[in-house]
């Protein structure tokens, strides 16, 4: 709402408000809860909602060409006056030309996902007055990129939905925030409630981040079928993709498990068959299991196809129980880390 953020805002106390002060600063949001960015999920009508709930929303740019990404910036602002951010992927082959339009069209934080970010890139985002956020899978990439003048980092463990590295959450930040101070740093992978997030406010965090989370807030626009399929699953059932055979290499990406799942198996057995065979170069065979998940997740998200579409879903998605309104998860996610910071409040008390 342009006018103003709705009055019932669910307020954080003053201790779980002092922990995430810095993230809040850095986004200025009042909650340091970064909404992350899910192709085909998080467009226009998701990213007002977090950010009209006091989150800070992030538009997924995934393949999106310079002029679409204009159009759903503007029609993001015209739903709503609060701050949110653009997620852009760094193999984009128009990488610059995006991160132009965002500057043009005065987007405050630009997040650069889904490789290392260049540092021309980096400069021209600075430049153009946006602050830079990237995601860090090490601690020496993480001091590198803010040498490179990155303003804030995002470490995420491989509970997440989607795209994964091979270290859980709770190790990366423990490798993580001790060690690097002199940027925020927000924790995604696995969040779920409100006492998780509180746990990496505590460690240091500025901030977190939540996907999965948002898939089945009332606002999002994924097809019924897709958020059935979430309401349906637990923790276990959100597995990575399997790598049968070392010579043809897969990139992680965790989904809930369906045909799709089982079939992209066996066309790697069937493919490699094929190589072994003499009947097909390894080349050839690489590129045939690459583009097995073509169109996938717009399949599973716009379509409702969730046979053969890709059910990208972290851990978390156990947590997932009911559609409800953006602000309140939220809400129930702050209730539950000041729940936690009032019981240990009281335990200290009675323990004298």
């Amino acid at each position: 709402m342009q006018d103003g953020r709705a009055p019932s805002l669910s307020l954080p106390s003053p201790a779980l408000a002092a922990l995430w002060e810095r993230g809040c600063a850095f986004l200025g949001t009042p909650f340091a809860i970064l909404g992350g960015a899910m192709t085909w999920v998080s467009e226009r009508t998701l990213v007002a909602a977090i950010s009209e709930a006091g989150g800070f929303g992030v538009l997924a740019s995934g393949s999106m060409p310079p002029e679409v990404l204009r159009a759903e910036i503007r029609a993001t602002r015209a739903l709503t006056g609060q701050p949110f951010g653009v997620n852009l992927i760094v193999m984009h082959p128009q990488l610059s030309a995006l991160a132009d339009v965002c500057l043009d069209e005065k987007v405050s934080h630009i997040v650069l996902a889904g490789g290392i970010p260049p540092g021309d890139v980096i400069r021209q985002i600075k430049a153009g007055g946006a602050k830079v956020m990237a995601f860090s899978p090490t601690q020496p990439l993480g001091r590198k990129l803010v040498r490179q003048g990155v303003d804030a980092l995002i470490i995420e463990g491989s509970e997440a939905g989607g795209h994964i590295g091979a270290v859980s959450t709770s190790v990366l930040a423990q490798e993580i925030l001790p060690f690097i101070t002199d940027v925020p740093v927000f924790v995604a992978g696995g969040i779920g409630r409100g006492e998780s997030m509180l746990a990496y406010l505590e460690m240091g965090a500025a901030g977190v981040q939540l996907g999965t989370r948002f898939v089945c807030a009332t606002e999002s626009v994924a097809h019924p079928n897709f958020k059935k399929a979430f309401l349906r699953a637990a923790a276990r059932d959100a597995q990575p993709s399997v790598q049968v055979d070392p010579r043809f290499p897969v990139i992680p990406v965790r989904a809930i498990v369906n045909h799709a799942t089982r079939a992209f198996q066996e066309r790697q057995r069937q493919v490699i068959a094929e190589v072994d065979a003499g009947r097909l170069d390894q080349k050839q065979a690489q590129l045939d299991i690459e583009h097995f998940w073509a169109g996938a997740l717009r399949r599973a998200v716009v379509d409702g196809d969730i046979e053969t579409g890709s059910l990208m879903a972290g851990q978390s998605v156990g947590f997932v129980t009911q559609e409800q309104p953006t602000a309140t998860i939220i809400a129930d996610l702050i209730a539950q880390a000041d729940a936690a910071l009032a019981a240990r409040s009281q335990r200290r008390a009675v323990g004298g």
